[in-house]
């Protein structure tokens, strides 16, 4: 029996916005380069700015935690989905440079925004022993989710153009930010949170693993799928195959993930991350076999999971009312790396393909060796 009923008014809040919100930024991520291409006519460069853009919301996620000032944080996390939504439908009413800036900003801001809540209202509604379940549980339905949109696109696309598409899709997601704004899943003996900006010296190994955690995200989105179609000549039905696969195997093993986590313990789960990941990093390096480059691709993204083990270890060793500013906080140092680490990884590519798989794998080290430095309370031990 599941450790929170699927009829618990938070979870079930949290799970109709996080499938939406995936729903949103998939079809975006989708639609976006044959759109700039095909109808907007951009070029590389214009492309490339777009796509740095779209990084600037998650760096001011900090910024929540004013905007929670005057907002509730249940309701802030509605409305993100509803902008998210509306960025999407006006994106193929607006087919120009300008237009894209400005609606990516839009879906941007509400993705990131509703992302920093929805880690907050999780690690606040659910105790130590349910919340990892919760965020594998929200992983798995964001994999189906991903899959789901990815067909709904490729039958509509026989039938409707950019602008039809974007329209129907994000009035969709708009519809769920419009029922999550008539909800209030809340009770009323949850501890209050901070309402300004919160860095404490003893949070320091959440912010450095949560720094790490971004870099390590750039490295598998920025140069994992480029090596397979670089060296790899993977075509984009096969990059298209392994995303299939990828969320596939997530929707089955990310709530395994959320129960190892209350098992084990954080330490040891992100352990057996970072150690792996430092032969997986190597392996990118040296592999010349297309088959054992699409596994690690795999396995790569199933270790991805395991960053929830993370904000859980903060829920462990946190003040409860530092929750929602500290998720705020995180979710900015954690897309500090994708404001250089992509451009730096480029030029040293250009020196030789393996350098940014190299540097990954040595930060795998480090994140290895400092997640030993965990140490829970002896009341949230739980393995």
């Amino acid at each position: 029996m599941p450790p929170v009923s699927k009829k618990d008014p938070m979870y079930r809040f949290l799970m109709v916005l996080t499938i939406s919100s995936t729903i949103g930024l998939q079809a975006w991520l989708m639609l976006f380069n044959n759109f700039a291409a095909e109808r907007v006519g951009l070029s590389g460069e214009q492309v490339g700015m777009i796509q740095s853009i779209r990084e600037i919301p998650g760096f001011l996620t900090l910024l929540a935690v004013f905007v929670m000032v005057l907002i509730k944080e249940h309701r802030l996390s509605a409305l993100s989905v509803l902008l998210l939504g509306a960025g999407l439908a006006l994106t193929g009413l607006f087919p120009s440079y300008l237009g894209l800036i400005i609606t990516t900003l839009m879906m941007s801001f509400g993705f990131h925004y509703f992302e920093t809540t929805n880690q907050s209202l999780t690690l606040q509604y659910f105790d130590q022993a349910r919340s990892p379940w919760v965020f594998g549980k929200l992983r798995s339905l964001a994999a189906a989710s991903n899959i789901g949109i990815g067909i709904f696109i490729y039958l509509l696309a026989s039938v409707l153009d950019f602008k039809q598409t974007y329209l129907v899709i994000g009035l969709m997601v708009m519809g769920a930010g419009i029922w999550g704004l008539h909800r209030n899943p809340t009770h009323q003996d949850l501890v209050p949170q901070h309402k300004n900006m919160v860095f404490r010296k003893k949070y320091w190994l959440y912010y450095f693993l949560t720094f790490m955690a971004g870099a390590r995200r750039q490295i598998f989105m920025a140069f994992a799928v480029f090596l397979l179609v670089k060296k790899f000549q993977f075509s984009v039905q096969g990059v298209a195959a392994l995303f299939v696969i990828n969320n596939l195997v997530n929707y089955f093993l990310s709530p395994a993930i959320g129960k190892s986590i209350i098992r084990f313990g954080e330490r040891k789960v992100l352990t057996l991350e970072y150690f792996s990941l430092i032969f997986i990093f190597l392996a990118y390096a040296t592999v010349e076999s297309k088959v054992v480059v699409a596994l690690l691709y795999i396995l790569d993204h199933i270790f991805f999971n395991f960053a929830m083990a993370i904000r859980t270890y903060f829920q462990k060793v946190g003040d409860p009312r530092d929750i929602a500013p500290s998720m705020a906080v995180g979710f900015t140092i954690n897309h500090i790396a994708a404001v250089f680490l992509p451009a730096l990884g480029g030029l040293l590519w250009m020196v030789d393909y393996r350098i940014p798989f190299f540097g990954g794998a040595f930060m795998a080290l480090v994140s290895l060796m400092a997640v030993q430095r965990i140490r829970l309370p002896q009341t949230a031990r739980t393995g």
